[in-house]
């Protein structure tokens, strides 16, 4: 426990407890963020700010971060709240119901497994997982600790998309034959960072995690780890992530037959690992019909496609769904609009943001699976998409995916790197 708020944490936790020892179990549900970086800046807001709902405790292993939270919440007038470096440290805590992640991608399924043992629920970040192996057992683990678990896919708790996929679904637009995902960003180079002495106050054995042993810098630090693979999975796994989710959701499909991947690192000569650009391909078999889905990352200048965006410059995130009867364009997380006929006629619109934190606690509450909008079996069918194109990519070549056994057919060194080497102790369980 960070020291320095040991005085105002444990009179913090006092009030707590009595609360607790008043309310009856469903009256406050108390959660913990884990990760305060700027993801977690949501997911504390959003905790302080629902009825009946109480942040409990904040878990980094940058005190700087940890601190920058609490003299948040007291700007705020709202009392601090215990911190700590080890999201284990929080886990025996019975008072202490659920636990949202934000941390790194490399850390998501790990402390998620830990939290449904520990008999929490969990609302955990996009991606949920690191490799394809952990999107199976993080599955595991909510179903056999019978815990909720919900993906920061805000786009499935939005009315207008919930409404433009049930409008593909009944027909509205024919037969839709395929989706087009988009995360055009302007990013720029992260350029190059020496390796450097750790930064006091932070606990870097912990950061890394299950990842393997670097050296610190900078660029791998924070933010930047997004564009290594130790860490993170590139912009696919970053921003891309939200627009694969929204366009398997549209177009009703799950395991592909085929994925292919092409790209690269333009323009820049920095540390970045990850591909700046890339181009994704899959296939899908679904009911003997084929179904096919794009996925295009890009990093610098760019057009709006389908006018995603609304024609200003910068970035383009969205999807577009193409239809014997017309297509759909979803831009950004909460907003719809639709075109039909040769004539493109002006289709169906929408705009409503997204309830999706207030849909996990509803969850956390009723004790129901289905309730949950972008429930983890959901959340982790849509990161084995974009690790598959992460793998081919990487392999060079197309991959020929097997549903039934999880393998990349005839292709072992694609299905060596479906997993990866856990750093002990951080290992993600074979068996949960």
């Amino acid at each position: 426990m960070n020291r320095r708020h040991f005085m105002m944490s444990s009179v913090a936790a006092t009030a707590a407890q009595s609360v607790r020892n008043t309310d009856s179990p469903n009256d406050t549900v108390r959660v913990a963020v884990i990760g305060c970086g700027g993801r977690g800046a949501s997911h504390m807001g959003a905790w302080t700010s629902m009825k009946n709902v109480s942040l409990a405790a904040l878990v980094d292993v940058d005190d700087t971060h940890a601190e920058r939270y609490i003299g948040q919440l007291q700007r705020r007038g709202q009392n601090p709240v215990p911190t700590f470096r080890d999201i284990r440290k929080i886990l025996d805590d019975k008072n202490i119901d659920a636990v949202s992640i934000a941390t790194p991608n490399h850390w998501h399924t790990l402390q998620t497994i830990w939290a449904c043992q520990a008999g929490k629920d969990v609302y955990v970040e996009k991606p949920c997982s690191h490799n394809v192996f952990e999107s199976r057992q993080i599955v595991a683990a909510a179903r056999k600790y019978n815990r909720m678990v919900q993906q920061g896919s805000q786009s499935r708790s939005s009315p207008a998309l919930q409404e433009a996929v049930q409008k593909m679904k009944a027909g509205e637009f024919g037969e839709i034959y395929m989706a087009r995902g988009l995360c055009f960003k302007s990013r720029n180079t992260i350029g190059k960072t020496p390796v450097e002495p750790v930064p006091p106050g932070v606990d870097y054995d912990m950061w890394l995690g299950p990842a393997p042993k670097r050296e610190f810098t900078k660029n791998r630090f924070h933010y930047n780890w997004h564009w290594f693979w130790d860490t993170g999975n590139g912009d696919f796994g970053n921003q891309g992530i939200h627009e694969v989710d929204v366009a398997r959701w549209g177009l009703g499909v799950t395991h592909p037959v085929k994925v292919s991947a092409i790209g690269g690192k333009f323009m820049f000569d920095d540390d970045q690992e990850t591909p700046n650009t890339l181009n994704c391909a899959y296939e899908f078999n679904v009911n003997g019909k084929p179904k096919m889905l794009e996925f295009e990352v890009r990093h610098w200048y760019s057009h709006n496609e389908a006018g995603i965006g609304g024609g200003r410059p910068g970035n383009t995130i969205g999807n577009t769904f193409y239809g014997s009867d017309g297509y759909l364009v979803i831009d950004g997380y909460n907003k719809y609009y639709s075109y039909l006929g040769k004539e493109q006629k002006p289709g169906p619109s929408r705009t409503e943001r997204d309830t999706h934190f207030e849909n996990f606690i509803g969850a956390v509450r009723s004790r129901k699976h289905t309730d949950l909008n972008a429930e983890i079996e959901e959340g982790a069918m849509s990161c084995t998409l974009m690790h598959l194109a992460n793998i081919s990519y990487r392999v060079g070549r197309t991959l020929h995916w097997d549903e039934k056994t999880w393998t990349c057919k005839g292709d072992p060194e694609a299905t060596r790197m479906l997993t990866r080497n856990y750093r002990a102790p951080y290992i993600v369980p074979a068996k949960v």
